[in-house]
């Protein structure tokens, strides 16, 4: 047994020894949900130290016979691609656990029941992104919608049990069309020489054009459900705004990049010729997620609604960057996934601990809280700029990969989507001076600020957003390693200097729409 599956074992474990614990003694229940969360984050991080990067094949690989009649097996393994999001979902799960710790309290189930479900779903946030089988994926992918399901119904507010049903048929249906995807890819692998759905298998498969489109079509219709693209964001809002902060960062944080992380793996890996067939059309869904969420965002009045909008607008700008099909334009999407979780995360953890204080999601309420709560208001105010991608934060980066790289193949789309940079000022500024200065609002004259728990648990946050805009450059190099997939030759030639701070030095093969042209005119336009 390796480190990857061991890893994927151990919330299991935890979840078990915190059904173990007294339904009393909820304090040692939360304690060891939180140790089990720390434990697999510093393996997580061990793991990453003994990443090869320069290796380009999947690394911690193990696979185990399943069903073997239906040639199913336990398969798992990761690219740098990969280990960014998982290093992503088991950092954030301490820090939910951490800052939510009274935030079961008033639930359907007991506490114990809360934190089991947490640990539940970090062994598939961990198995979703490292699973080789496209069965395994499959279940996985469905599986995950259980534990969610429950936290969003169970322990949420407001329209709890709606937005969780709405939520739960949303991803169903989703995950049905790619259900039909998979079968008919593990028939059509029965008929070119034996069952399978091992995926690099599977990306092999001769199949004619309207085959191919339409197989891709069942996947990318699953993956944009789950990210979400417009017109399948409806259940996004609904979700956040009932489900307590911890799950939201854990939903819009991490499972919704299961989502983009699916385009990458499975579309363009399996479908790639369908995948430049639809890239038209998913680019102008892309854009119009991007402005549409945006003006969502500027007339939300309620804070967790905000912070919901301003999801589906970055996820514009990450589809666009993956199907730019440049090697920085999928790099900056794959960053962005990263700092996206970081960043949303401190919004929901700080804009929880306002409402819990307050009593109230409405902006309207709050005012001033820089004089009364300066910490709290400090730590939205950082967290706000990222999310807005301002320069020296982690955000920043990422966007700009995403555009620059946009614009060397589709400029119209690029110039479009700097519409959203423009709009975020709007939606961000905006709510950072009602909420956070002007005269203080009656009501918020006594509000507490930031205990040292809360401290503990948004410091890592605003520290990793604050480096990761300065050197994004470790991960940039986990990225970078991972592109030697089947897609990769539909990528443009060659690379582009980005930043003094880092360069992309890895050589794509030829492709017909990239041109060295465009190429220099890129890098003439960055130096000056």
């Amino acid at each position: 047994m390796n480190s990857l599956v061991l890893l994927m074992l151990l919330p299991i474990i935890g979840s078990i020894a915190v059904a173990a614990t007294p339904k009393t003694k909820e304090v040692l229940s939360k304690q060891v949900a939180l140790a089990t969360t720390v434990i697999v984050a510093i393996g997580t991080i061990a793991m990453a130290m003994n990443f090869q990067r320069d290796n380009v094949d999947l690394q911690f690989v193990e696979k185990y016979s399943w069903i073997p009649t239906f040639g199913i097996n336990f398969a798992v393994g990761i690219d740098g691609l990969a280990l960014v999001l998982i290093l992503m979902s088991t950092i954030l799960a301490p820090i939910v656990v951490l800052s939510g710790w009274n935030e079961a309290h008033g639930g359907r189930w007991s506490v114990k029941t809360f934190y089991i479900l947490i640990l539940v779903l970090e062994t598939m946030m961990i198995g979703v992104f490292a699973a080789t089988d496209v069965f395994l994926f499959y279940v996985i992918f469905e599986a995950m919608l259980i534990p969610v399901y429950f936290l969003i119904g169970g322990y949420g507010s407001g329209e709890r049990s709606a937005a969780a049903v709405k939520f739960l048929i949303y991803s169903l249906v989703g995950g049905l069309l790619m259900l039909a995807s998979i079968i008919a890819l593990y028939v059509m692998s029965g008929a070119q020489g034996g069952h399978t759905f091992d995926i690099n298998k599977l990306s092999q498969l001769q199949m004619s054009s309207t085959t191919q489109n339409l197989l891709f079509l069942g996947f990318f219709i699953a993956f944009a459900i789950k990210a979400p693209v417009w017109p399948f964001h409806t259940w996004l809002p609904d979700a956040a705004q009932s489900a307590t902060p911890g799950t939201s960062v854990l939903l819009l944080g991490v499972l919704d990049k299961v989502g983009t992380f699916g385009m990458i793996r499975y579309c363009l890996t399996m479908f790639p010729e369908a995948s430049k067939t639809f890239t038209p059309v998913i680019l102008v869904l892309a854009v119009i997620s991007i402005i549409y969420g945006a003006f969502l965002a500027i007339g939300a009045k309620d804070i967790k609604l905000l912070i919901a909008y301003t999801s589906i607008s970055h996820f514009g700008f990450i589809t666009m960057g993956i199907f730019a099909m440049t090697s920085q334009a999928q790099s900056g999407a794959t960053l962005y996934m990263f700092n996206h979780g970081f960043s949303t995360a401190a919004l929901f953890l700080v804009a929880g601990w306002m409402i819990s204080r307050r009593g109230s999601s409405t902006i309207a309420d709050f005012g001033g809280l820089q004089r009364v709560t300066p910490i709290m208001a400090w730590s939205f105010f950082i967290a706000g700029l990222s999310s807005l991608a301002l320069p020296g934060l982690s955000s920043f980066v990422s966007e700009f990969l995403v555009l620059v790289g946009t614009y060397t193949r589709y400029p119209v789309a690029a110039v479009i989507g700097t519409l959203g940079i423009v709009l975020a000022a709007l939606y961000i500024l905006i709510p950072i001076q009602k909420t956070l200065h002007g005269p203080t609002t009656e009501g918020n004259e006594n509000l507490k600020d930031l205990n040292l728990r809360e401290k503990f648990a948004i410091a890592p946050v605003i520290a990793i957003i604050v480096v990761m805009g300065f050197y994004p450059k470790p991960v940039l190099d986990l990225i970078i390693s991972s592109k030697s997939s089947k897609y990769k030759k539909y990528l443009l030639s060659k690379p582009l200097i980005i930043f003094k701070a880092f360069v992309l030095d890895n050589t794509m093969a030829p492709e017909a729409h990239g041109t060295s042209e465009g190429t220099e005119s890129s890098k003439s336009l960055i130096s000056k």
